[in-house]
């Protein structure tokens, strides 16, 4: 990436940002780990109650690269064919044709998706790792960008199936939006409509693409990358974790640092922007041991700690 390029990438992320924004008040922080996710062309998990503006994140993402949006409603009688399509004969043709299921847009949002059986969770996986279905043994690309927003209701768990740790790790960013501050609360209920059905796209879903290989090409010193390691398998000797991050997590956590570098004007990774995603990046990949979760510890203060003595690169980068 060269200076000029760095340059138009972190203006028109601010752009897609402040787009986003205006459907989705005060939350720039989450609005930037979600575009983040996106141009890193990776998948987002939201834990959230209900009404925090989870489908309006996901709409606004689509409005504004000029894509498509699909909502799923995931409860106990969904079938994997409800996701991915299905093949039907078509009795004037005599040929079998796919129809295809909703995941097939550019921002798909899992509504609750802890409430569908393994079976079709399961369903998912293909998509999210390959970016194609396969239906009666024919293969279906998805499309690019692709990005899937799951959320999950931490409150209530009856009737749910707990997501795997191998589909867990499918998922680049895990964050949360909460409520919005006061002033925007007012603001929001002022308005008392859908914020999203007035966004203007800003830049295609092609020009996505652009970002997301660009991004690729920031530069990551080795320093920085020890740094990574370090951080990983500090989660692995931790004593409260069952179980670490994975390479797969070391590798998310270089993707999203590289587009977090693009996206502050910089061709170049710096620790602070490894520092900046670790949580959100690394803190679903944990697995806690059984005493640490009895005790009430969480995954973020684990790496909070891990973060505070694992001593970043001391030389200058870049």
């Amino acid at each position: 990436m060269t200076p000029e390029q760095s340059i138009w990438f972190a203006e028109t992320f601010d752009a897609l940002v402040s787009n986003v924004g205006l459907a989705l008040l005060g939350k720039e922080h989450t609005v930037r780990l979600a575009l983040t996710a996106m141009v890193a062309e990776g998948h987002l998990l939201l834990e959230d109650a209900p009404g925090t503006g989870k489908t309006s994140l996901a709409k606004a993402l689509a409005a504004t690269v000029q894509g498509s949006h699909h909502r799923i409603q995931f409860t106990p009688d969904l079938l994997p064919s409800d996701v991915t399509g299905v093949t039907i004969y078509d009795q004037s043709t005599h040929r079998f044709e796919f129809h295809p299921g909703p995941i097939f847009a550019s921002v798909v949002l899992a509504d609750e998706i802890n409430r569908a059986s393994p079976k079709t969770q399961a369903a998912l996986l293909e998509v999210m790792e390959e970016g194609q279905i396969t239906v009666d043994g024919v293969t279906h690309p998805v499309g690019r960008p692709f990005m899937v927003i799951a959320t999950q209701n931490p409150i209530e768990q009856a009737g749910t199936y707990r997501l795997p740790e191998a589909q867990l790790d499918r998922f680049l960013i895990k964050t949360s939006l909460g409520y919005p501050d006061r002033a925007s609360t007012i603001e929001i209920l002022a308005g008392a409509k859908d914020r999203t059905t007035n966004l203007t796209p800003r830049i295609t879903t092609q020009a996505v693409g652009t970002m997301a290989d660009l991004a690729q090409t920031v530069h990551i010193d080795e320093v920085v990358l020890d740094y990574v390691a370090r951080l990983i398998e500090a989660t692995r000797d931790d004593s409260q974790t069952a179980i670490g991050a994975s390479v797969r997590g070391g590798l998310a956590l270089v993707r999203t640092a590289k587009v977090w570098a693009a996206a502050a004007g910089r061709e170049y990774v710096i620790p602070d922007d490894v520092k900046d995603l670790a949580q959100p990046v690394l803190a679903h990949r944990l697995l806690l041991d059984t005493e640490a979760e009895f005790a009430g510890v969480t995954a973020i203060e684990i790496l909070g700690r891990i973060l505070e003595t694992t001593a970043p690169p001391a030389v200058r980068v870049g």
